[in-house]
């Protein structure tokens, strides 16, 4: 029985300082190309998934390199970063490129409660499934990232989601077949190094469509808590 946790939660300095490095890196890449998409007119749906989806991508990086204790550290730094989007509203980049004119008149709700879930998702993921979790980091962070905008342009046939602050929320089924189809490559590319190829595609199915489902049933907010424990979850217990 593991006696002292925080080994597990706390990085080391050189690997604090590592792995705050990627966040920075991150952070800057992903807001300076969300926000010059923006400019160009890329409408919202689109430009928050460019950091949804290098967030997460960067999280799977910094377990694959240093474990939770580093994905920790890079996720306090990102976390820090779109706190301070949130209290600035309208006057920075980050929040105007992640605030949703359809999430009015709860914009700033629907920034935080995703940012508290993928936090959530992220370390539950990975104190229960170990290395699985990039799995859900992954899944979570292309899957369902394509999700949204697939939706936007090619959905045609919606369905009612249950929603936080009574703003009303809908997804379509193109929108969730998309979630499924980036997801089993995500779920395939973090299974590469766990197993052996052939193993790894079908895992990795199984995987995006479990995730596929979490996020047509979630909550409008919770879905990246629910997709990256369900994937990672579902990595798990095929593989253990």
């Amino acid at each position: 029985m593991l006696t002292d946790p925080w080994p597990m939660l706390i990085p080391d300095l050189g690997t604090a300082l590592w792995s705050c490095s990627l966040a920075v890196i991150v952070a800057l890449a992903v807001a300076s190309l969300a926000s010059f998409a923006r400019r160009r007119g890329l409408a919202v749906p689109y430009t928050r998934k460019i950091f949804h989806f290098g967030v997460f991508t960067g999280a799977a990086v910094a377990y694959s390199l240093w474990g939770l204790p580093g994905t920790n550290a890079y996720g306090a730094v990102l976390a820090g970063v779109v706190l301070v989007a949130v209290l600035r509203g309208d006057r920075d980049p980050i929040y105007r490129v992640l605030a949703r004119e359809t999430d009015r008149p709860r914009r700033k709700l629907f920034i935080l409660v995703p940012l508290v879930t993928t936090a959530l998702g992220g370390l539950v993921s990975a104190l229960l499934t170990g290395p699985y979790a990039t799995v859900g980091y992954l899944v979570s962070g292309w899957g369902d990232a394509v999700g949204e905008p697939a939706g936007t342009r090619w959905g045609k046939h919606k369905y009612r989601v249950p929603s936080l602050g009574g703003v009303p929320a809908t997804r379509s089924f193109e929108g969730s077949a998309a979630v499924f189809l980036v997801g089993w490559v995500a779920a395939t590319v973090a299974l590469w190094n766990l197993a052996d190829p052939s193993r790894a595609v079908l895992v990795g199915l199984a995987c995006a469509g479990v995730g596929a489902l979490a996020e047509g049933l979630s909550n409008h907010g919770l879905d990246n808590l629910t997709v990256q424990i369900a994937a990672s979850g579902t990595a798990w217990m095929l593989m253990s």
